[in-house]
Formats: structure tokens, sequence, C-alpha cells
């Protein structure tokens, strides 16, 4: 025992088992590398060495932008590139969101991770944001135990028929408990409300491409000058700037992720007969059923279609959860017209 003591302490001195580790905060992933923020402020290029396995999950991506990571405590150099450590292991996550992945060779792609509140960009024009796509991610964000907000964006373009639009889902979305703000993300006075709201938290902000995220992160630190893009004239639809998600410290403090702009949203590792538990008015409900199965579709006695029939629940809530209902879980691709 005596002997493989003494060796270990020489390994320990010649540099080859490190006592010391060090921990960071994933700021963006690029597939192989990554940006890590350590507890010192420095940003530091990581990799993984071997492969990661993340509580059985099978991703494109083994860490995403707001993974808390541990570190080797020494950099090495590889192929005269800069000096980069080795990402040991993840920190357990207090929860993640992720998105189908259309390569057919895995499930899903994490977004982002140990959020503690999603921000949901929302335009009525200028591109239109389809009402099933924020169900759907609603549900999801429900799924993973997120708070989401709704950020109805370019409101100083909406015509009087698109302002009436706007007071209809809000009133919608504020009933089940998701608050819902108009703003303007070129105007900085109409956003300022949020620097108090992401201080010392860890939010995300996400949407279809175009609705503005990226202007929304730039609005909200001025030392921030990150690229934005135009909306397609063709099709009314953005243009992807953002190809990874990426976190960023903000200078009054916290972190806001912005999240590459997504045109469908599929749904991942929820089972149908369980849809209706993330419909927060429907989930009041559950117990009103005269069948403790109902799945709230062709079965009498059911509370939640009489919640609809007397308009308790939206009709296009309930269109949502029909189209999860009869959707092929199976497939990896999803439609793009959410």
């Amino acid at each position: 025992m005596l002997q493989m003591y003494s060796i270990f302490i020489a390994y320990a001195c010649l540099g080859l088992i490190n006592f010391v580790s060090m921990h960071g905060i994933v700021l963006k992933s690029t597939g192989k590398w990554y940006q890590v923020l350590l507890e010192d402020q420095q940003v530091v290029q990581a990799s993984i060495r071997g492969k990661l396995r993340i509580e059985g999950l099978k991703t494109t991506n083994p860490i995403a932008a707001g993974d808390r990571v541990i570190l080797d405590d020494q950099a090495e150099v590889v192929q005269g590139r800069e000096e980069y450590y080795t990402i040991r292991s993840i920190e357990e996550r207090h929860n993640y969101i992720v998105r189908k992945s259309t390569n057919l060779s895995k499930q899903m792609q994490i977004l982002a991770a140990n959020i503690d509140r999603a921000y949901l960009v929302v335009t009525l024009k200028s591109p239109v944001t389809q009402i099933a796509f924020i169900d759907r991610f609603l549900v999801a964000a429900e799924s993973f135990r997120i708070p989401t907000t709704l950020l109805f964006n370019k409101v100083d373009l909406y015509s009087d028929e698109e302002n009436v639009q706007f007071h209809y889902l809000k009133k919608v979305y504020e009933k089940v408990g998701y608050p819902c703000y108009p703003i303007s993300a070129r105007d900085e006075s109409s956003v300022a409300f949020l620097r108090d709201e992401i201080k010392d938290h860890q939010v995300m902000i996400s949407g279809n491409s175009g609705v503005g995220k990226t202007t929304l992160v730039n609005a909200l630190d001025d030392s921030l000058d990150l690229r934005t893009g135009e909306i397609s004239t063709a099709h009314e639809q953005g243009k992807h700037t953002t190809t990874f998600a990426e976190m960023h410290p903000l200078a009054t403090g916290g972190f806001i992720i912005d999240t590459p702009g997504i045109r469908a949203f599929g749904l991942v590792d929820l089972e149908k007969e369980h849809y209706a538990h993330y419909f927060p008015e429907m989930r009041e409900l559950l117990g009103e059923c005269r069948f403790n199965n109902c799945l709230h579709i062709n079965e009498p006695h059911c509370a939640v279609k009489d919640a609809v029939e007397n308009d308790e629940i939206a009709a296009h809530r309930y269109h949502t959860y029909l189209q999860l209902m009869h959707e092929d879980a199976s497939d990896p691709h999803r439609r793009s017209d959410y």
C-alpha cells in the first residue's frame, strides 16, 4: 500500500495527476469546441475528451449553453491551436429544454440548460408567429418546468386589427399564467424592465427566425453588438443568423441565452396521455372528467370539452392539443407551418 501511495505522489509531482479542477459555465457550443466562463471571469476554450453520456439522453449535443461544467485545471495546446481545457464532467442540471432533430440518427437537440425563465418573442407581423407554435413551445416549457413570459415584439408596426389580436392573445395567455408584454426591441425604454427581471438569473430568449431576438439582446446591454438578420420578403420569414445557442453575461447582472431561430418545434419524450397536464387550464379540470383515463377527444362527460364549448378554454389551445394527440411521435421531421 505504501509503495502504491509513493507512486501516486510521484505521478502527481510530475503533473500526470491533477488534484485541482476548475468550475465554469458554458457560454457557447459549436459542436466540438466550447466557450466556458470560469469563476474568475476568464473565458477559455474547451473540448470534450471521449464521450459524455448525460442522464441517458440520446442527443446531438452532450453539452449546451448554460451547462455548469468541471474542467481539468491545466490547458493543452494541440496542432498549434490556442490553449484549450478539457471538460471532465457536467454538473447536474436542474432543467433543460430540447427540440427534435431532423438528424435521423438522433432524437433531440438540447437548446439550453439551467434556465430560470424562458422569454418567447412573438410577432404578429414581419414575420407572423403561428399561434400553434406558441402553444407547442409552452407545452414543452411546462414539461421541463420552465416558467415562460411572452414578449409581443414590433408593436409599433401593428395595425388596428393586429392590436385587437394582441389584446385577445394577452387575455388568453395571462389567464392561464403566462405574463405578456408588448415591446419594441428597437426602443430601449420598452424593454428596460427586463433588466431587473433578468438580474442574477439565467434566462433564455427564443422564437421564430426574424422576430427580433438578437435585437432585443443588444438592447439589453450596450456592450453587446450581436449580428442581426433581415426578413426574407419572399416568405416573410427570418434568415437564420444565430447558428448555435449562445449565452451572454449582461453588464447589469445575469445571463441571457440567445437561441437559434426555430421554424418548427417538436416535442420529445412526452406520453400523449399526459399532454393535457401541460396545458394549465386543462390540468385544473382533469379530476372533473367522468373517466379517469379521459383523453378529452371523443369521451362523454368530458370537463375539458365542456370548457371549450363554454369558451372557458380558448378554441385554438384545444386545437393545438388535438394536433399533438394525433401527431406521429416517431416522425423526426416537424411541419414548418406551426
